[in-house]
């Protein structure tokens, strides 16, 4: 070993009379531990919640939406969806009507965006089916009145459940002698959905294509297709080529687009996040500096005896940095031990604590989910270990510098 090596681990090992500098020392490695533990959770609890909100969103609606340029809606829809399955990177497409109307029952009444589908392919396009708590997608074909399947809390909402009746009425009403009169129609529940997203369970539901033509008076034409493509993060590239296989007349909106608020508010508060919880391990930094100084101030003698011995000013600044060096890894080392215990067993420490305090930690009713998400991505365990590995390197240059520049001469005068 080294001598460097050897006097700057020794170093770290403080005598009786240097218990003060050994205290410094442990509060160090503490700050270091608890910053980049808190990075590692504070980030993989951020990359759950796009993770899950991606999931959410992509399970209830499309990845690509085509729709017709001037126009209300398009007739010859389903040539349009033969020609957009034969674009390379779509996987399938399915026609769809999209409107707004108020649900009323006996005790209640809301908005809700009210969307027509074809029972039989809509599965192909979103996860639908897979989120069905009641009912099943052909019971919207069958039966008169024609079925209706509604978002859970929706379903809460107006206090109905299956087989139960709902009036549909749509603001773009007909014209009578008496005037414009509101469109209405009976619908049967037929069932209910779960996404895991309040604000889509309380203000969607779902209609058969031909009772969504029916009953806003479309005739043969929808609003658009759905697309679910192979790639969601290429969905911009499959777009334009949708666009230059279908024409001018024709546009399209991706998942990224029709949600580029919220991802975008995440992506800010994740970065911001980050820059705040960094200056946890710089406050730590400070405390290395200070036990640098202090350890270079107890060992003016050593110091100056080394260098009168031919130790070189590069060997003695290589003493403390390894010294500082040491205290921001093991820090780093403990920190991300237990930044990773918590982030991968999060959902157990989030029961615990719910369980010994006796709260909801997330209301469903106001977050877009009601559990804590965690998801380790391990490029960001990587930047906060080199983080902060960079910053408590960083904190021993002045304090070894210092400890280099000593002169002998000066140091062993009064011994």
């Amino acid at each position: 070993m080294k001598y460097e090596w050897f006097i700057g681990l020794r170093y770290l090992k403080a005598k009786r009379k240097q218990a003060f500098i050994s205290i410094i020392t442990v509060i160090s490695i503490a700050g270091v531990t608890v910053g980049v533990m808190a990075l590692i959770v504070v980030l993989a609890v951020m990359s759950g919640f796009e993770k899950t909100l991606k999931e959410r969103i992509l399970g209830t609606h499309a990845h690509l939406v085509l729709l017709k340029v001037g126009q209300e809606g398009m007739d010859d829809y389903e040539e349009v969806a033969r020609k957009v399955e034969r674009v390379k990177g779509v996987v399938s497409a399915a026609p769809f009507i999209l409107n707004q109307v108020m649900l009323s029952s006996e005790s209640n009444v809301s908005g809700v965006v009210l969307k027509g589908i074809d029972p039989d392919r809509v599965g192909k396009v979103t996860e639908l089916a897979k989120n069905l708590k009641t009912g099943r997608l052909e019971e919207l074909k069958k039966g008169e009145p024609p079925g209706i399947i509604v978002g859970a809390e929706l379903a809460k909402h107006l206090s109905v459940s299956v087989n139960d009746t709902v009036q549909v009425i749509s603001p773009l009403g007909t014209m009578t002698p008496m005037g414009v009169m509101p469109k209405m129609k009976r619908f049967r529940v037929a069932g209910t959905f779960y996404s895991g997203m309040y604000e889509i369970d309380n203000t969607l539901a779902y209609i058969s294509l031909e009772s969504a033509q029916k009953f806003f008076g479309l005739g043969a034409h929808v609003t658009g297709i759905e697309i679910k493509t192979d790639d969601i993060y290429g969905v911009k590239q499959i777009g334009r080529e949708v666009r230059r296989e279908m024409g001018l007349s024709f546009w399209t909106k991706d998942w990224m687009e029709m949600n580029r608020n919220l991802f975008s508010a995440l992506k800010l508060e994740k970065i911001a996040m980050f820059i705040i919880l960094v200056l946890i391990v710089l406050v730590a930094a400070f405390n290395i500096i200070s036990t640098l100084m202090m350890v270079v101030m107890e060992k003016n003698k050593d110091i100056a005896i080394l260098k009168a011995m031919g130790a070189p000013s590069r060997g003695i600044l290589k003493i403390f940095v390894i010294e500082g060096l040491v205290i921001g890894v093991l820090g780093t080392l403990l920190g991300t031990i237990l930044g990773l215990s918590i982030a991968l067993n999060l959902e157990t420490v989030t029961g615990f604590v719910e369980h010994l305090f006796g709260f909801k930690i997330l209301a469903s009713d106001v977050y877009y989910i009601d559990k804590l998400p965690s998801q380790v991505n391990p490029m960001d365990v990587g930047m906060i270990v080199f983080t902060a590995i960079l910053i408590s390197l960083l904190a021993t240059v002045y304090p070894s510098w210092r400890a280099s520049r000593l002169d002998p001469a000066e140091a062993l005068r009064y011994e």
